[in-house]
């Protein structure tokens, strides 16, 4: 396990955003999705005012999925606190699933009421939505009366787009023709992979949507692509760096006049100009500048730290680095010292302290930190597990059917109010049975699915040699919905969090830091953890160190890492 310190974590909460230099589209790096968010919802609102106050309507593009509901947010609090006028706002949904019923969880119809509609005043009849429950016959007729009605409303003045892992926008697939309209398309195995979880499987996923075309979104006067994520980082070095090419369709917004790509770091990573700036000119060296650039160099030449010699230097274009800190000899023996500086093997010193692993899951803190967990436990100190949702939909149905029946025999065995039991596995049987695909369960099946992760969770921190009595099953209200889609996080959930932080009275916290989690999960809880540390730092309370972990879905880049733990 590799943990990254972070005592200054609360500090660093501001407003920041660079350039990324080396990039065929315009694009910029945000410290934090928020901070994307506010300056994307700043781009609308701003749109927006400028032509409501000439008297104009606002046309705007907007796709379904997780990357634009932060902004969405943002937009929302604009609307609330800053008297933000949306009744100017034309509205068309880019994309919608062909075959999927409208009250479905997954309709896009049904994502954009709940994520925006139903909380702002754009006017129903200036919002435009793609039918997938039409007939295959009156499909093509309603996909030009669509294109019309996006031309008479004006056209795009601004489309808001997300990427796919595969370069997909809207859902203009690989190999999608640059002058394509409206159509129904067939979905990429990759797109479908990529929402299983959203409908409980692959299986379920839809095999085809409604998408405005290529030709529709490149002749929008403006368009912001927001992308997060460590996933989404291969795709973008394909789209903002290599020539154009219908295999990668967003690649096609660099031939765009006005677009803007807004990214998180992990999004950014593989970007030459924040991965390797060395290689687009000449760059300041520092202590962490070069640190990454050997370890680069390790990578490319296949060879040990102390086994890099000049020519290795030169051959890939640290010639610079090698003029201002050679020789190589030199370099190289400085960064094998730093990297040794890193190892420790008691990450929270030899004095008794206490400390809380906050697990998103009730898996991540043995998968991702379990040695350091039982390095932590063997020094002595007081570990604390604080598991904070209940990861319940990750649970197979048969296993909670499974163990409905186990509890009613249990208790038919010992006579224990075994009529009850009895009826909860019938009832639990039956809703599975007549569960719709994607559909959320009932309250009964998500209690014990719940109980079967609290189970397995117990069993893993007991082996491992944590006190029963350390483990705080937090159960945070922000994940209670029973789908895969979550609600913001709220002052309940940072209070729940700022409550135990109080009670146990940590000296180190140890927080996931894989922000790449595609379910967002790992991200959000890190932001809670934040925001209460935040609110415990406002009254002056002790704040704890803390330290970031990852594992399940990322791991630290060797130059990132600022302490490596033995096992």
């Amino acid at each position: 396990m590799s943990p990254q310190r972070s005592e200054n974590t609360v500090s660093r909460w501001s407003t920041r955003a660079r350039p990324i230099p080396g990039t065929l589209i315009p694009s910029f790096c945000f410290e934090t999705i928020g901070e994307m968010a506010h300056y994307a919802a700043h781009i609308v609102a701003g749109l927006v005012r400028e032509r409501a106050a000439l008297g104009q309507k606002t046309v705007i593009g907007l796709p379904a999925g997780s990357t634009p509901l932060t902004t969405l947010r943002e937009i929302i609090r604009l609307h609330r606190e800053e008297d933000l006028d949306l009744s100017s706002v034309v509205l068309f949904l880019l994309d919608e699933y062909y075959g999927l019923p409208t009250d479905s969880p997954q309709s896009h119809k049904l994502w954009l009421e709940n994520q925006l509609l139903q909380h702002v005043n754009i006017p129903s009849e200036q919002v435009f939505l793609l039918d997938g429950q039409l007939h295959p016959s009156d499909v093509d007729l309603h996909c030009r009366r669509y294109d019309e009605a996006i031309q008479h409303a004006g056209g795009f003045d601004l489309v808001l787009l997300g990427i796919g892992i595969n370069g997909h926008i809207g859902y203009n697939e690989p190999f999608s023709v640059k002058r394509s309209r409206t159509r129904l398309c067939t979905l990429d195995p990759i797109t479908r992979r990529g929402v299983a979880s959203d409908f409980f499987g692959e299986e379920n996923v839809p095999t085809q949507a409604l998408t405005v075309g290529l030709s529709g979104i490149l002749n929008a006067r403006r368009i912001l692509l927001l992308a997060i994520g460590e996933h989404k980082a291969k795709i973008l070095v394909e789209a903002l760096e290599k020539p154009t090419t219908d295999r990668v369709p967003a690649s096609y917004l660099q031939e765009h006049g006005d677009v803007r790509v807004l990214l998180d770091v992990p999004a950014a990573s593989l970007l030459k100009g924040a991965s390797t700036p060395w290689l687009l000119g000449n760059v300041t060296w520092n202590d962490e500048l070069m640190k990454r650039a050997t370890l680069w160099l390790c990578n490319q030449t296949g060879k040990a730290l102390l086994k890099l010699d000049a020519d290795d230097f030169r051959a890939y274009d640290l010639h610079q680095l090698l003029r201002h800190h050679g020789p190589a000899e030199l370099i190289a023996q400085k960064v094998f010292r730093w990297m040794l500086d890193t190892i420790d093997y008691h990450p929270a010193g030899t004095t008794p302290k206490r400390a809380i692993c906050f697990s998103p899951h009730p898996d991540d803190d043995v998968i991702s930190m379990g040695g350091t967990l039982i390095r932590l436990i063997e020094d002595g100190h007081d570990v604390h597990i604080a598991y904070m949702t209940s990861g319940n939909i990750a649970v197979f149905d048969h296993d909670a059917r499974r163990v409905a029946e186990l509890v009613a025999d249990y208790n038919q065995l010992f006579q224990i109010e075994h009529d009850r039991s009895d009826q909860l596995a019938d009832n639990v049987k039956q809703a599975i049975e007549q569960k719709r695909p994607g559909h959320p369960d009932i309250d009964a099946i998500l209690k014990i699915k719940g109980l079967i992760r609290q189970s397995e969770a117990r069993a893993g921190a007991i082996e491992i040699g944590c006190k029963e009595e350390n483990l705080h099953f937090l159960d945070l209200p922000f994940y209670r919905t029973g789908t895969i889609a979550k609600n913001p996080v709220g002052p309940e959930d940072i209070a729940i969090i700022e409550a135990l932080l109080l009670r146990v009275a940590p000296d180190q916290i140890y927080v996931a830091g894989d922000l790449a989690d595609p379910h967002g999960t790992h991200r959000v809880c890190a932001e809670a953890i934040i925001a209460a540390l935040m609110n415990m730092k406002a009254r002056n309370e002790k704040i704890p160190e803390v330290l970031m972990y990852r594992g399940a879905w990322q791991e630290y880049p060797l130059h990132e890492i600022e302490i490596a733990v033995p096992l």
